[in-house]
């Protein structure tokens, strides 16, 4: 995968502000909720306190997806990752992240690895009347890998409808984590797909979109001929809003479930309570591992202290990430070790015990001493780095500041600057930046650490022939607990990996929770670990909340 594209990935998965636009029904752009008896005149049958079968549901402005609902131009992946809402996919992800059947019945790997066979349902129809049949799925898939700006699709060669049930996918290499990326690709109509598919979609899965209202709301309404599990809330609205504003809603009662922030955890709203999901929704920063130089544009790349690979290990466990969970995100977190966390592909072998002392002990036996302002030194090189964050983002300027105050103890100094995802990327390349990340799938883990064509990785200069070659094997396995193993010796086989142990060039902080001010008689179905995004993973499973 290219650079370029990588960055493209990543910028849409951290979430950016891509998405403009302001509509006729609200008083500003961030986002004034509808009132409720405005909702009633349009058919929600809620009532004050909420109740029926209805739910207005306030997620942040970047939740909005700038080209609508076509997977081919984002919605289904990063921060649009999505169950089936408005299309049906062959496959889904289970509560254990394991892979399980949406429109899928079968699914079959050749022994190379080259071409996987998926029998689907015969009794799926469009919302349209029209049926659901491999020939969509087919024109889906080869659309998509033509089109894509979001995920990547160079492993697909083609796909090709056998008959009307059977769909072939025909590898340019083996792939052994294919399903998970069926997981994230909705099924188009055919004969239904056009220039405006985003705006006006055609699906076969739980919801159709009713009205979309840009920059301030969409509202949902029940597939009545849904051929899965019976849709308990019929009328979903979605209102886009800032932070404060959803805040602000919530006190107001405009809305029955809003996304919030862990700076408001210890507010409290009459009838509504603070729901708090798990998530693999982390933040860390990366630390070049190669000394400063250059690449073929004359960029810089490289660090001369980061380099030092005892330097990463003595920073890796000289910071205490408890004390950032209950400092910065007010404990609504767990400590993060790695971008696998809670993952079947998970090596628990990233997990450190945070020792101030050890680190301290490790950078003395480096020939770090101390110098000039207690900021230790070798070889005149200065024991300090400049940790970027983006500018907009308070929770990673936060995490930037607690790992500045906590690194001065170990005689590291760190300079923190809030700068603009414009120069973000190319700036990583020689100084820490603090990320964040968190997806269903071990390409995350590629994506991060794998070597590109100029021999290093994308995000961060580092390269490792024997991690590069398990993730090679692993995407080659001939089937996903294999490939598991695989991932897992990426990150340490005993004797090498990106690990403590290893070569740990990227150091992981907190997995914050995902927080969600709900109506205290919404009963919001059980969650899975969200991803990266607080968006529209809350509303996964929605068709089976219930009013109590």
């Amino acid at each position: 995968m290219k650079r370029r594209k990588i960055s493209f990935i990543i910028a849409v998965i951290l979430g950016m502000n891509l998405f403009s636009g302001c509509g006729p029904n609200y008083e500003s752009s961030a986002g004034e909720a509808p009132r409720q008896e405005e909702q009633k005149e349009t058919g929600t049958g809620l009532s004050e306190n909420g109740a029926g079968d209805s739910v207005i549901v306030a997620m942040g402005p970047n939740s909005e997806p700038e080209a609508g609902f076509d997977p081919a131009y984002g919605w289904g992946a990063g921060e649009h990752v999505h169950e089936p809402l408005i299309q049906s996919t062959l496959t889904v992800t289970n509560p254990d992240l394991s892979i399980g059947y949406d429109l899928a019945v079968d699914m079959q790997v050749s022994e190379d690895g080259m071409t996987w066979t998926v029998t689907i349902r015969d009794d799926v129809k469009f919302t349209d009347g029209e049926p659901l049949t491999a020939s969509d799925v087919a024109f889906t898939y080869n659309t998509v890998k033509d089109t894509s700006s979001v995920n990547d699709f160079t492993m697909l060669k083609e796909a090709t409808a056998v008959n009307d049930t059977t769909v072939e996918f025909h590898m340019s290499q083996a792939y052994s984590i294919w399903p998970y990326t069926m997981a994230i690709v909705g099924i188009v109509p055919e004969h239904a797909y056009g220039p405006d598919y985003g705006e006006h979609p055609i699906g076969s899965g739980r919801y159709l979109m009713k009205q979309w209202d840009k920059g301030q709301q969409i509202i949902f309404e029940a597939n009545p001929d849904y051929y899965g599990e019976e849709i308990k809330m019929k009328r979903v609205t979605v209102v886009f809003m800032e932070e404060d504003a959803a805040f602000a809603a919530a006190k107001a009662g405009q809305v029955d479930l809003a996304y919030t922030a862990a700076a408001y955890s210890d507010q409290s709203i009459d009838g509504y309570e603070l729901l708090s999901f798990e998530t693999v929704d982390n933040r860390g920063f990366n630390l070049p591992a190669v000394p400063v130089g250059t690449d073929a544009q004359g960029n810089v790349i490289g660090n001369d202290f980061t380099s030092d690979l005892q330097v990463r290990r003595a920073i890796n466990i000289g910071l205490d990430r408890q004390e950032m969970l209950e400092n910065v995100v007010n404990g609504y977190g767990t400590p993060a070790y790695s971008v696998c966390d809670k993952m079947p592909w998970y090596n628990s072998a990233a997990e450190v015990e945070y020792d101030q002392e050890e680190a301290k002990t490790i950078l003395e036996e480096a020939g770090w001493k101390e110098g000039s302002g207690g900021i230790r030194e070798k070889n005149g090189v200065r024991a300090a780095f400049n940790l970027l964050y983006p500018a907009s983002d308070s929770l990673r300027q936060a995490l930037a500041a607690d790992t500045q105050n906590q690194l001065k103890e170990l005689g590291i100094e760190v300079t923190i600057e809030g700068v603009g995802w414009d120069t973000a990327y190319d700036r990583a390349q020689a100084e820490p930046l603090m990320w964040g990340w968190g997806a269903h799938s071990p390409m995350e883990l590629y994506n991060i650490y794998h070597t590109l064509e100029n021999g290093l990785a994308g995000f961060s200069p580092y390269a490792n022939e024997t991690v590069d070659q398990y993730m090679d094997e692993a995407l080659a396995a001939s089937d996903l607990d294999t490939s598991y193993e695989l991932w897992q010796k990426a990150q340490w086989d005993g004797t090498t990996g990106i690990t403590q142990e290893g070569d740990i060039p990227w150091i992981w902080l907190v997995n914050i929770d995902h927080l969600y001010w709900s109506r205290e008689n919404l009963k919001v179905a059980e969650q899975k670990l969200h991803p990266h995004g607080h968006g529209w993973s809350i509303v996964n499973n929605v068709d089976q909340w219930i009013w109590q």
